[in-house]
Protein backbone atom coordinates (compact mmCIF):
# COMPACT_ATOMS: atom_id res chain seq x y z
CA UNK A 1 0.00 0.00 0.00
CA UNK A 2 2.61 2.36 1.10
CA UNK A 3 3.91 1.99 -2.78
CA UNK A 4 0.83 2.46 -3.82
CA UNK A 5 0.68 6.04 -2.28
CA UNK A 6 4.20 6.81 -3.45
CA UNK A 7 2.96 5.92 -7.15
CA UNK A 8 0.09 8.05 -6.68
CA UNK A 9 0.91 11.04 -5.31
CA UNK A 10 3.85 10.98 -8.01
CA UNK A 11 1.23 10.85 -10.30
CA UNK A 12 -0.49 13.83 -9.32
CA UNK A 13 2.52 16.00 -8.59
CA UNK A 14 3.30 15.06 -12.52
CA UNK A 15 -0.82 15.64 -13.44
CA UNK A 16 -0.74 19.03 -11.62
CA UNK A 17 2.55 20.61 -12.47
CA UNK A 18 2.42 23.61 -14.52
CA UNK A 19 3.39 23.32 -18.05
CA UNK A 20 6.14 24.77 -19.40
CA UNK A 21 4.79 27.57 -21.88
CA UNK A 22 1.67 29.79 -21.97
CA UNK A 23 0.03 32.32 -24.55
CA UNK A 24 -0.47 36.10 -24.47
CA UNK A 25 -1.89 38.28 -26.81
CA UNK A 26 0.74 39.15 -29.60
CA UNK A 27 -0.84 41.89 -31.21
CA UNK A 28 -2.94 44.05 -28.95
CA UNK A 29 -3.48 46.30 -31.45
CA UNK A 30 -4.63 44.27 -34.26
CA UNK A 31 -8.07 42.79 -33.66
CA UNK A 32 -9.25 39.44 -35.89
CA UNK A 33 -12.97 37.64 -36.21
CA UNK A 34 -12.37 34.51 -36.70
CA UNK A 35 -8.37 33.96 -37.92
CA UNK A 36 -8.16 30.58 -39.40
CA UNK A 37 -4.47 31.27 -40.84
CA UNK A 38 -1.10 33.27 -40.63
CA UNK A 39 1.06 33.72 -43.58
CA UNK A 40 4.34 35.56 -44.08
CA UNK A 41 5.53 36.13 -47.74
CA UNK A 42 8.97 34.64 -48.80
CA UNK A 43 11.46 37.49 -47.95
CA UNK A 44 8.89 39.74 -46.37
CA UNK A 45 10.14 40.24 -42.75
CA UNK A 46 7.81 43.14 -42.18
CA UNK A 47 4.49 42.10 -42.92
CA UNK A 48 2.27 39.21 -41.58
CA UNK A 49 -1.03 38.18 -43.32
CA UNK A 50 -3.51 36.71 -41.68
CA UNK A 51 -7.03 34.72 -42.98
CA UNK A 52 -10.15 35.07 -41.64
CA UNK A 53 -12.96 32.45 -41.86
CA UNK A 54 -15.76 35.13 -43.36
CA UNK A 55 -13.44 35.77 -46.22
CA UNK A 56 -10.89 38.35 -45.43
CA UNK A 57 -7.53 38.75 -45.58
CA UNK A 58 -5.87 41.52 -43.46
CA UNK A 59 -2.20 42.68 -43.63
CA UNK A 60 0.27 43.55 -40.50
CA UNK A 61 2.83 45.74 -40.53
CA UNK A 62 5.34 44.30 -37.89
CA UNK A 63 7.55 47.43 -37.79
CA UNK A 64 4.30 48.78 -36.36
CA UNK A 65 3.31 46.10 -33.96
CA UNK A 66 0.60 47.78 -32.10
CA UNK A 67 -1.51 49.34 -35.22
CA UNK A 68 -4.54 48.18 -36.85
CA UNK A 69 -4.27 45.45 -39.14
CA UNK A 70 -5.60 46.51 -42.46
CA UNK A 71 -7.74 44.75 -45.44
CA UNK A 72 -5.55 43.27 -48.13
CA UNK A 73 -8.52 41.31 -49.85
CA UNK A 74 -12.62 40.67 -49.35
CA UNK A 75 -13.65 37.76 -50.60
CA UNK A 76 -17.10 37.31 -48.52
CA UNK A 77 -18.91 37.80 -51.16
CA UNK A 78 -17.23 35.02 -53.39
CA UNK A 79 -17.38 32.66 -49.67
CA UNK A 80 -21.01 33.08 -49.05
CA UNK A 81 -21.86 30.87 -46.07
CA UNK A 82 -18.78 30.73 -43.69
CA UNK A 83 -20.26 28.40 -41.28
CA UNK A 84 -19.25 25.10 -39.63
CA UNK A 85 -15.96 24.17 -41.61
CA UNK A 86 -16.53 26.14 -44.67
CA UNK A 87 -14.72 29.52 -45.63
CA UNK A 88 -11.53 31.24 -46.84
CA UNK A 89 -9.30 28.50 -44.98
CA UNK A 90 -5.66 29.09 -47.13
CA UNK A 91 -2.97 31.24 -48.53
CA UNK A 92 -0.02 30.97 -50.13
CA UNK A 93 2.55 33.31 -51.88
CA UNK A 94 3.68 32.57 -54.80
CA UNK A 95 7.98 32.12 -54.36
CA UNK A 96 8.57 34.69 -56.96
CA UNK A 97 5.48 37.10 -55.86
CA UNK A 98 7.97 40.47 -55.90
CA UNK A 99 7.75 39.72 -59.60
CA UNK A 100 4.66 38.37 -60.80
CA UNK A 101 2.61 39.68 -57.86
CA UNK A 102 0.91 36.07 -57.61
CA UNK A 103 -0.54 34.70 -54.52
CA UNK A 104 -3.13 31.64 -54.23
CA UNK A 105 -6.07 31.17 -51.71
CA UNK A 106 -8.43 28.21 -50.84
CA UNK A 107 -11.87 28.24 -50.01
CA UNK A 108 -15.90 27.68 -50.10
CA UNK A 109 -18.11 28.57 -52.52
CA UNK A 110 -22.52 28.53 -51.21
CA UNK A 111 -24.43 30.85 -53.40
CA UNK A 112 -27.61 30.46 -51.34
CA UNK A 113 -28.65 28.92 -47.95
CA UNK A 114 -27.47 26.55 -45.68
CA UNK A 115 -29.26 23.58 -46.90
CA UNK A 116 -30.28 24.92 -50.36
CA UNK A 117 -27.11 26.18 -51.76
CA UNK A 118 -24.76 24.85 -54.26
CA UNK A 119 -21.32 23.97 -52.68
CA UNK A 120 -18.12 24.50 -54.38
CA UNK A 121 -14.34 24.45 -53.04
CA UNK A 122 -12.20 26.60 -55.30
CA UNK A 123 -8.21 26.96 -55.76
CA UNK A 124 -8.00 30.43 -57.30
CA UNK A 125 -4.69 32.99 -57.59
CA UNK A 126 -5.02 36.79 -57.22
CA UNK A 127 -2.32 39.43 -58.01
CA UNK A 128 -1.25 42.42 -55.57
CA UNK A 129 -1.82 45.42 -56.60
CA UNK A 130 1.41 46.95 -58.52
CA UNK A 131 0.87 50.53 -56.81
CA UNK A 132 0.07 49.30 -53.17
CA UNK A 133 1.70 45.80 -51.94
CA UNK A 134 -0.44 46.20 -48.96
CA UNK A 135 -3.74 45.52 -51.38
CA UNK A 136 -4.86 42.84 -53.53
CA UNK A 137 -6.40 43.18 -57.42
CA UNK A 138 -9.81 41.92 -56.45
CA UNK A 139 -10.42 41.83 -59.64
CA UNK A 140 -7.51 39.40 -61.27
CA UNK A 141 -9.20 36.29 -59.47
CA UNK A 142 -8.16 33.43 -61.49
CA UNK A 143 -9.85 29.89 -60.64
CA UNK A 144 -7.56 26.83 -61.27
CA UNK A 145 -10.22 24.03 -59.86
CA UNK A 146 -13.31 24.65 -59.08
CA UNK A 147 -15.17 21.24 -57.53
CA UNK A 148 -18.96 20.56 -56.41
CA UNK A 149 -18.85 19.32 -52.95
CA UNK A 150 -21.74 17.74 -51.48
CA UNK A 151 -21.16 18.10 -47.99
CA UNK A 152 -19.75 21.34 -45.51
CA UNK A 153 -17.48 19.48 -43.65
CA UNK A 154 -13.98 18.35 -44.22
CA UNK A 155 -12.57 20.78 -46.64
CA UNK A 156 -9.46 20.17 -45.69
CA UNK A 157 -7.34 22.92 -46.76
CA UNK A 158 -3.93 23.96 -46.30
CA UNK A 159 -1.77 25.55 -49.34
CA UNK A 160 2.24 26.10 -49.31
CA UNK A 161 4.93 26.03 -51.81
CA UNK A 162 7.48 23.36 -51.66
CA UNK A 163 11.11 23.68 -51.85
CA UNK A 164 10.61 22.73 -55.49
CA UNK A 165 8.72 25.22 -56.72
CA UNK A 166 5.31 23.28 -56.68
CA UNK A 167 2.12 24.47 -54.94
CA UNK A 168 0.76 21.46 -52.50
CA UNK A 169 -2.97 21.05 -51.72
CA UNK A 170 -4.61 19.12 -48.78
CA UNK A 171 -8.01 17.72 -49.46
CA UNK A 172 -10.72 16.19 -46.79
CA UNK A 173 -12.92 13.20 -48.10
CA UNK A 174 -15.79 15.48 -48.89
CA UNK A 175 -17.02 15.35 -45.38
CA UNK A 176 -20.42 13.75 -43.46
CA UNK A 177 -18.47 11.31 -41.62
CA UNK A 178 -17.25 6.91 -42.24
CA UNK A 179 -15.94 8.69 -46.09
CA UNK A 180 -19.47 8.88 -46.52
CA UNK A 181 -18.89 9.70 -50.49
CA UNK A 182 -16.26 6.58 -50.47
CA UNK A 183 -13.68 8.89 -51.60
CA UNK A 184 -10.77 8.10 -49.66
CA UNK A 185 -9.29 5.56 -51.54
CA UNK A 186 -9.53 6.70 -55.48
CA UNK A 187 -7.21 8.46 -57.84
CA UNK A 188 -9.66 8.05 -60.74
CA UNK A 189 -12.64 10.14 -59.65
CA UNK A 190 -12.78 13.71 -57.95
CA UNK A 191 -10.14 15.35 -55.85
CA UNK A 192 -10.69 14.38 -52.06
CA UNK A 193 -9.28 13.09 -49.39
CA UNK A 194 -5.50 13.55 -50.56
CA UNK A 195 -2.30 16.25 -51.77
CA UNK A 196 -2.57 17.53 -54.31
CA UNK A 197 1.21 18.83 -56.72
CA UNK A 198 0.91 21.54 -59.51
CA UNK A 199 2.98 23.02 -60.95
CA UNK A 200 1.21 26.95 -61.82
CA UNK A 201 3.92 28.66 -63.71
CA UNK A 202 3.63 26.04 -66.47
CA UNK A 203 7.25 24.62 -66.79
CA UNK A 204 8.63 23.00 -69.56
CA UNK A 205 8.40 19.38 -69.02
CA UNK A 206 4.90 19.50 -67.05
CA UNK A 207 1.83 17.66 -68.52
CA UNK A 208 -1.38 18.43 -69.07
CA UNK A 209 -3.73 17.45 -66.85
CA UNK A 210 -6.29 15.34 -67.32
CA UNK A 211 -10.10 16.36 -68.32
CA UNK A 212 -12.10 16.92 -65.41
CA UNK A 213 -15.15 19.33 -64.66
CA UNK A 214 -13.28 21.10 -62.18
CA UNK A 215 -9.95 21.51 -63.84
CA UNK A 216 -9.88 25.09 -65.52
CA UNK A 217 -7.71 24.48 -68.70
CA UNK A 218 -4.31 26.47 -69.16
CA UNK A 219 -4.09 27.10 -65.40
CA UNK A 220 -2.03 24.67 -64.18
CA UNK A 221 0.15 21.65 -64.96
CA UNK A 222 1.10 18.13 -63.87
CA UNK A 223 4.84 17.98 -62.49
CA UNK A 224 5.81 14.94 -64.44
CA UNK A 225 7.51 13.01 -61.90
CA UNK A 226 4.45 13.38 -59.70
CA UNK A 227 3.38 9.37 -58.46
CA UNK A 228 -0.08 8.54 -60.33
CA UNK A 229 1.47 9.34 -63.65
CA UNK A 230 0.56 7.06 -66.58
CA UNK A 231 -0.95 4.50 -63.34
CA UNK A 232 -3.08 2.04 -64.76
CA UNK A 233 -3.62 0.14 -61.34
CA UNK A 234 -4.10 1.14 -57.72
CA UNK A 235 -4.42 -0.91 -54.64
CA UNK A 236 -4.38 -3.65 -56.62
CA UNK A 237 -7.22 -2.54 -59.03
CA UNK A 238 -7.32 -1.49 -63.01
CA UNK A 239 -7.22 2.19 -63.42
CA UNK A 240 -7.72 3.84 -66.83
CA UNK A 241 -4.84 6.23 -66.92
CA UNK A 242 -6.61 8.51 -68.52
CA UNK A 243 -9.36 8.82 -66.03
CA UNK A 244 -6.13 9.32 -63.20
CA UNK A 245 -6.49 12.19 -61.44
CA UNK A 246 -2.05 12.55 -61.63
CA UNK A 247 -2.08 15.78 -59.78
CA UNK A 248 -2.12 13.52 -56.69
CA UNK A 249 0.81 13.50 -54.47
CA UNK A 250 -0.53 11.72 -51.63
CA UNK A 251 -3.56 9.63 -50.61
CA UNK A 252 -5.96 8.26 -47.96
CA UNK A 253 -6.54 10.96 -45.94
CA UNK A 254 -9.98 11.83 -44.26
CA UNK A 255 -9.20 15.90 -43.72
CA UNK A 256 -6.02 17.07 -43.19
CA UNK A 257 -5.77 19.85 -41.30
CA UNK A 258 -2.85 22.05 -41.53
CA UNK A 259 0.48 21.10 -43.25
CA UNK A 260 3.86 22.22 -43.62
CA UNK A 261 7.45 21.94 -44.77
CA UNK A 262 10.41 21.77 -42.46
CA UNK A 263 13.06 24.60 -44.26
CA UNK A 264 15.42 22.70 -43.25
CA UNK A 265 15.03 18.53 -44.13
CA UNK A 266 11.72 19.60 -47.10
CA UNK A 267 9.80 16.93 -45.17
CA UNK A 268 5.88 17.68 -45.28
CA UNK A 269 4.15 17.52 -42.09
CA UNK A 270 0.82 16.69 -42.00
CA UNK A 271 -2.17 16.42 -38.82
CA UNK A 272 -5.16 14.46 -40.20
CA UNK A 273 -8.23 14.48 -37.88
CA UNK A 274 -9.90 11.18 -37.04
CA UNK A 275 -13.13 9.68 -36.83
CA UNK A 276 -14.15 8.05 -33.54
CA UNK A 277 -10.63 6.96 -31.80
CA UNK A 278 -7.52 8.57 -33.32
CA UNK A 279 -6.06 11.62 -34.40
CA UNK A 280 -2.94 11.29 -36.07
CA UNK A 281 0.35 13.16 -37.64
CA UNK A 282 1.60 12.29 -41.05
CA UNK A 283 5.09 12.78 -43.21
CA UNK A 284 3.66 13.19 -46.32
CA UNK A 285 5.76 11.24 -48.83
CA UNK A 286 5.60 10.52 -52.71
CA UNK A 287 2.58 8.48 -53.23
CA UNK A 288 2.34 7.71 -50.09
CA UNK A 289 -1.34 6.23 -48.77
CA UNK A 290 -2.16 7.10 -45.17
CA UNK A 291 -4.63 4.58 -44.82
CA UNK A 292 -8.04 6.22 -44.60
CA UNK A 293 -10.89 4.64 -44.39
CA UNK A 294 -9.62 1.16 -44.31
CA UNK A 295 -8.06 2.56 -41.24
CA UNK A 296 -8.13 5.32 -38.57
CA UNK A 297 -4.56 5.46 -36.91
CA UNK A 298 -3.41 2.14 -35.92
CA UNK A 299 -6.75 0.44 -36.10
CA UNK A 300 -8.72 -0.78 -38.90
CA UNK A 301 -11.75 1.02 -39.48
CA UNK A 302 -14.03 -0.45 -42.48
CA UNK A 303 -13.39 -3.65 -44.14
CA UNK A 304 -10.10 -5.07 -45.07
CA UNK A 305 -7.69 -4.46 -47.30
CA UNK A 306 -6.48 -5.47 -50.13
CA UNK A 307 -3.93 -8.09 -50.34
CA UNK A 308 -0.79 -6.40 -50.91
CA UNK A 309 -1.70 -2.80 -50.67
CA UNK A 310 0.94 -1.02 -48.05
CA UNK A 311 -0.19 2.18 -46.19
CA UNK A 312 1.93 4.51 -44.46
CA UNK A 313 2.39 4.61 -41.10
CA UNK A 314 1.62 7.99 -39.08
CA UNK A 315 4.74 9.42 -36.85
CA UNK A 316 2.24 9.42 -34.21
CA UNK A 317 -1.26 9.04 -33.36
CA UNK A 318 -2.87 9.64 -30.26
CA UNK A 319 -6.77 8.61 -28.40
CA UNK A 320 -9.91 10.68 -28.76
CA UNK A 321 -9.24 10.44 -24.63
CA UNK A 322 -6.53 13.02 -25.25
CA UNK A 323 -8.33 15.21 -28.21
CA UNK A 324 -10.61 15.15 -30.98
CA UNK A 325 -9.37 17.55 -33.40
CA UNK A 326 -5.77 17.48 -34.35
CA UNK A 327 -4.56 20.61 -36.14
CA UNK A 328 -0.84 20.44 -37.50
CA UNK A 329 1.48 22.24 -36.97
CA UNK A 330 5.34 23.03 -38.02
CA UNK A 331 8.56 21.91 -37.49
CA UNK A 332 10.20 25.19 -35.46
CA UNK A 333 13.87 26.48 -36.83
CA UNK A 334 13.28 29.58 -35.53
CA UNK A 335 15.68 31.61 -32.38
CA UNK A 336 13.50 32.55 -29.64
CA UNK A 337 12.81 29.15 -28.29
CA UNK A 338 16.46 27.20 -28.98
CA UNK A 339 15.06 24.43 -26.53
CA UNK A 340 12.40 23.66 -29.10
CA UNK A 341 14.29 24.09 -32.49
CA UNK A 342 14.00 20.41 -34.53
CA UNK A 343 10.81 19.60 -32.39
CA UNK A 344 7.51 19.39 -34.66
CA UNK A 345 4.68 21.40 -32.92
CA UNK A 346 0.81 20.66 -32.93
CA UNK A 347 -2.22 20.91 -31.23
CA UNK A 348 -5.46 19.63 -30.55
CA UNK A 349 -8.40 22.22 -31.34
CA UNK A 350 -11.16 20.34 -28.50
CA UNK A 351 -8.68 19.42 -25.80
CA UNK A 352 -6.19 22.23 -26.01
CA UNK A 353 -3.26 19.96 -25.56
CA UNK A 354 0.09 21.96 -27.56
CA UNK A 355 2.24 19.30 -28.10
CA UNK A 356 6.00 18.93 -28.91
CA UNK A 357 7.11 15.98 -30.93
CA UNK A 358 10.88 15.31 -30.96
CA UNK A 359 11.53 13.43 -34.59
CA UNK A 360 13.21 10.43 -35.48
CA UNK A 361 13.67 10.86 -39.28
CA UNK A 362 10.50 9.56 -40.77
CA UNK A 363 9.86 6.99 -38.66
CA UNK A 364 6.81 6.55 -35.84
CA UNK A 365 8.04 7.75 -32.74
CA UNK A 366 7.52 6.12 -29.17
CA UNK A 367 5.85 8.36 -26.25
CA UNK A 368 9.33 9.55 -24.90
CA UNK A 369 9.38 11.74 -27.74
CA UNK A 370 6.02 13.80 -27.25
CA UNK A 371 5.81 16.28 -24.24
CA UNK A 372 2.37 18.57 -24.11
CA UNK A 373 3.83 22.07 -23.39
CA UNK A 374 1.32 24.11 -23.25
CA UNK A 375 -2.95 24.22 -23.04
CA UNK A 376 -4.81 26.87 -25.31
CA UNK A 377 -7.90 26.01 -26.35
CA UNK A 378 -9.18 26.45 -29.93
CA UNK A 379 -5.38 26.47 -31.61
CA UNK A 380 -6.30 26.44 -35.36
CA UNK A 381 -2.80 27.20 -36.82
CA UNK A 382 0.53 28.09 -36.03
CA UNK A 383 3.29 30.62 -37.74
CA UNK A 384 6.48 31.43 -37.20
CA UNK A 385 6.90 35.71 -37.07
CA UNK A 386 9.78 36.83 -39.37
CA UNK A 387 12.87 37.87 -37.61
CA UNK A 388 12.01 37.81 -34.06
CA UNK A 389 11.23 33.86 -34.39
CA UNK A 390 7.85 33.87 -32.13
CA UNK A 391 5.76 31.23 -32.24
CA UNK A 392 2.17 32.83 -33.32
CA UNK A 393 -0.94 31.09 -33.15
CA UNK A 394 -4.79 31.85 -34.13
CA UNK A 395 -7.12 30.49 -31.77
CA UNK A 396 -11.13 30.03 -32.47
CA UNK A 397 -13.32 32.47 -31.44
CA UNK A 398 -10.73 34.46 -30.13
CA UNK A 399 -10.46 38.33 -31.43
CA UNK A 400 -6.31 38.79 -31.37
CA UNK A 401 -3.61 36.26 -32.53
CA UNK A 402 -1.09 34.75 -29.85
CA UNK A 403 2.13 34.13 -29.09
CA UNK A 404 3.99 31.41 -27.45
CA UNK A 405 5.64 32.21 -24.35
CA UNK A 406 8.15 30.08 -21.80
CA UNK A 407 6.72 30.27 -17.91
CA UNK A 408 9.70 31.96 -16.48
CA UNK A 409 9.20 29.25 -13.25
CA UNK A 410 8.80 26.45 -15.14
CA UNK A 411 10.90 23.08 -14.59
Amino acid sequence: MAILAVALAAGLRAATAPLPYGAEIAFPGAEVREAVAIVAAPGDDTHLFVVEKAGRILVLDLRQPSAPAVEFLDLRRQVGDSGGEQGLLALAFHPDWKRNRRFFVWYTHTDGGFLRSKREDRLASFEISPTDSRRADPDSEQILLAQPDEASNHNGGQLVFGPDGYLYLSLGDEGAANDSYANSQRIDRDFFAGILRLDVDLKPGSLTPNPHDAVRPGTYAVPADNPFVGARTFNGAAVNPKAVRTEFWGTGLRNPWRMSFDPETGQLWCGDVGQNLYEEIDVIERGGNYGWNYREGPLAFRGKAPAGVAFSEPIWTYPRSEGVSVTGGLVYRGTRHPELVGHYLFADFASGKIWALRPDGSRPVGRDRVQQIASVPGVVTFAVQPQTGDILMASLPGRHLLRLVRRPAAP
